[in-house]
């Protein structure tokens, strides 16, 4: 009877971190559509403005795939098949290699941009030179 109860308390948690993750996603998404609207408006926006925009995005994305591996995670802890767990461990790969090259990415547009902070807020960053 316990067993059966942290199985479904285990799977009822994983699915509140992924909806945390879906969350973060649709924030995510609304912050860098406003922001894109603020950059096509602005008078002269910075040159690195739009690549700020994508690159804040893809910050939070990553956040979120830390999410979802969370809940992944959470779920082979009770899988009860090789199937399954096999499953897991392959989607877990994936949303792993996802995070890695777009950190990857991220890390190498704040080189190019010179060492400034590319989740700074695009406008602002213009404003505040």
């Amino acid at each position: 009877m316990l067993e059966i109860f942290l199985k479904n308390a285990t799977m009822q948690l994983a699915n509140y971190v992924e909806g945390i993750a879906a969350i973060i996603i649709g924030v995510a998404v609304i912050e860098a559509t406003l922001s894109t609207v603020k950059v096509f408006f602005v008078r002269h926006p910075a040159p690195e403005a739009k690549e700020n925009v994508r690159l804040r995005l893809g910050r939070w994305l990553a956040v979120a795939l830390e999410f979802e591996l969370g809940a992944d995670i959470l779920r082979t802890a009770i899988a009860p098949s090789w199937n399954q767990i096999g499953q897991l461990a392959a989607i877990a790969a994936l949303r792993t290699l996802l995070n890695y090259f777009l950190e990857q990415e991220i890390q190498r547009a704040a080189a190019a941009q010179g060492g400034r902070n590319p989740t700074q807020h695009p406008v602002t960053q213009r404003e505040a030179a």
